[in-house]
């Protein structure tokens, strides 16, 4: 998708102009036919295409058809000495190395290596064996040993070096034990018992023992319990004791006498076993992670346990707990703002309105969820603090016309997001400190506000508003608010959250474009509201994506109930993850939220809420009533479940 054009208007308000136009529509159509898999010929390019800023990538592109031929050598040498650690030469570079690599030209791949540029493990390992073709080795065991001694799998570029080590005799026994050791450790049970084959029986066993308990937990938790007499090593046994309980918490629960018995386990010795049930009876929401929390000894506590014990308190309303809890955390996590506003809660909970007043106050400034929050229980509107990041349109111009800028919105506008992406990271790293930020508002001037946002949030600026929630799209949103009757600041609060304003996004699992529809969803969505059947192409076009990811969104409001935290995790985590996580009996919107068992979810619901706050708030710049944060989450009734089901 080619963007249109942006950014050349004169400060006099005349006519936008393109100094590149000609040249940009030369390089697209050249780049395409060197990406089909012809070389082309420089000498055949116009004077227009050769001035053009994108040039090099139009002859890096031709270089890497000619990777394969001896006779580029040459070519491929003077280009990349030209270009240097530009971004445009390191996929010819990287391609380069592979292909040099693999006609077993050494010299040339020696000459070119870079430790510091060609980082990969391959090309580490690359560079191993040209070393050893060429008889190049003095010096190189400890790294190579370094390399080899990772905790996972290596690449088969590697064997080389693997087996010059061999030769050497500098893979002993020991280090053989060790790496299959740090290997178990990472849960590569594969990787292990392929090197506790070259291992004496009596030194295997152990290792094999480990890997049984990775591969099948609770067959070999079950087989230690019955035959107590049966040696395994301390980390062995926890580490398929967590496994066993992150697959089957109850179970683990169940068993945990019979273990604890077994294994003759004193209270200290067993604490880390009782909080590997503890934290996933927590995720799932069991009471019973109260208990397996209070037999654990306070130095086995990390801060996933000290949050799930928290989590767990609130879900069962022990207030007094919640407060125990929170006062065990190291100070590192105590003093974030999610446990400062629960601290405040538990006050509050506890009788202490002084205590929770304060709490709640201290966090208000912070401008997040728990912010909101906090704001709810004082009963007061809130705002956003809104700090502006300081552009200057001089500023901006100036960078405008830096050739690597310049570089980066071209390769915008000829829709190359991977290079544009590249460019723009070394050209932003580039800059001082204090120029930054101007790239940012460059970027949004360019409507790029993936690489805008993205930026502010590496430098740590959040609270410009105006420049980082846009609203490119208001046709589309108000087309989409007025057929689902959801409020516009929650749909832009979605497309924000899903792609960042990115019309063509496209995600791992399928999702497609602003609102990150499935194609299937968007099809069902489709005939569910009598809309016309959309096509992979036209979901990526907002006033397809828009109104069909609305009503989506309005299928799971009226699934659930109207209960705007349910829907919003459903947009995430889908609604059968949600009718689990549903509570037996009303609860607080609040508790319901931290108790969300993905982090992904959580936070997406968290962060969506907040968009919806920020975007409301820039339509009239007025403190908003948040006296609706105050909910409660209640299972739907049978009636609107079955409605929503057939949305």
């Amino acid at each position: 998708m080619i963007l249109a054009v942006a950014g050349f208007a004169t400060r006099t308000g005349a006519a936008p102009t393109d100094p590149y136009a000609d040249a940009r529509r030369q390089f697209v159509a050249a780049y395409a036919v060197a990406e089909n898999g012809a070389a082309g010929a420089a000498a055949a390019d116009s004077e227009v295409l050769h001035e053009y800023p994108l040039y090099p990538y139009l002859l890096s592109a031709r270089l890497e058809r000619r990777l394969i031929d001896p006779a580029a050598t040459p070519d491929i040498k003077a280009f990349l000495e030209k270009y240097g650690d530009q971004p445009v030469s390191r996929p010819l570079r990287r391609e380069w190395l592979m292909a040099l690599a693999l006609r077993a030209d050494w010299a040339t791949y020696l000459a070119i290596y870079r430790p510091d540029v060609d980082d990969t493990i391959a090309a580490r390992c690359n560079a191993y064996a040209a070393r050893i073709a060429l008889g190049r080795t003095d010096g190189m065991s400890d790294e190579a040993l370094a390399l080899w001694s990772t905790p996972k799998s290596l690449p088969p570029a590697c064997d080389p070096a693997t087996d010059w080590l061999k030769t050497q005799g500098l893979l002993t026994p020991d280090l053989i034990r060790r790496r299959a050791i740090a290997a178990l450790d990472k849960g590569e049970s594969g990787l292990a018992r392929f090197l506790a084959r070259s291992l004496p029986d009596a030194t295997a066993a152990p290792i094999s023992a480990w890997a049984a308990l990775i591969e099948s937990p609770r067959t070999s938790v079950d087989a230690y319990i019955a035959a107590p007499e049966r040696e395994v090593a301390r980390e062995a046994l926890l580490d398929g004791w967590q496994r066993y309980a992150r697959a089957d918490a109850a179970g683990a629960a169940d068993r945990y006498p019979a273990l604890v018995e077994a294994r003759r386990l004193d209270a200290r010795a067993a604490s880390p076993f009782a909080l590997a049930v503890a934290v996933p009876l927590a995720l799932g929401r069991n009471l019973r992670a109260l208990e397996f929390f209070a037999l654990g000894h306070p130095d086995d506590f990390d801060e996933r346990a000290h949050e799930w014990h928290a989590r767990a308190a609130l879900w069962a309303g022990d207030w007094a707990r919640v407060r125990k809890a929170i006062d065990a955390m190291p100070d590192s996590l105590r003093n974030q703002n999610r446990w400062r506003y629960w601290s405040a809660r538990a006050y509050e909970q506890l009788g202490d309105a002084n205590a929770a007043k304060q709490g709640y106050a201290a966090v208000l400034p912070t401008d997040n969820w728990y912010a909101v929050l906090s704001a709810a229980r004082l009963g007061q509107p809130y705002s956003p603090t809104l700090q502006p990041v300081g552009l200057s349109d001089a500023e901006m111009d100036k960078l405008a016309t830096d050739p690597a800028f310049v570089r980066t919105h071209e390769l915008i506008l000829c829709d190359m997001q991977t290079e544009a992406a590249s460019e723009w990271k070394a050209a932003l790293d580039g800059l001082t400190p204090s120029v930054q930020p101007q790239a940012i508002g460059l970027a949004a001037r360019w409507g790029w506000y993936l690489q805008a946002i993205a930026a502010a949030a590496k430098l740590g600026l959040f609270n410009d508003y105006d420049l980082l929630y846009p609203r490119p799209y208001d046709a589309d949103v108000r087309r989409g608010a007025s057929l689902s009757g959801l409020p516009p600041e929650l749909i832009y609060a979605i497309i924000r959250q899903e792609s960042l304003y990115r019309a063509d996004a496209r995600s791992s699992a399928d999702a497609l474009g602003l609102m990150q529809l499935l194609p299937a969803t968007a099809r069902h969505t489709a005939k569910a509201w009598d809309m016309p059947a959309p096509s992979r192409a036209s979901l990526l076009q907002p006033s397809v994506n828009v109104p069909l990811g609305s009503a989506y969104l309005r299928g799971l409001f009226d699934r659930f109930g109207e209960q705007a935290p349910l829907a919003i995790a459903s947009y995430n985590a889908g609604p059968g993850a949600v009718r689990r996580w549903l509570p037996d009996a009303p609860m607080s919107a609040d508790v319901w939220v931290e108790n969300i068992p993905y982090n992904e979810t959580r936070g997406y619901v968290q962060r969506v809420s907040w968009h919806t706050i920020v975007f409301g708030w820039l339509d009239g710049r007025k403190p908003r009533d948040v006296a609706g944060w105050l909910g409660t989450v209640r299972r739907p009734s049978t009636d609107v479940a079955a409605a929503g089901a057939s949305n």
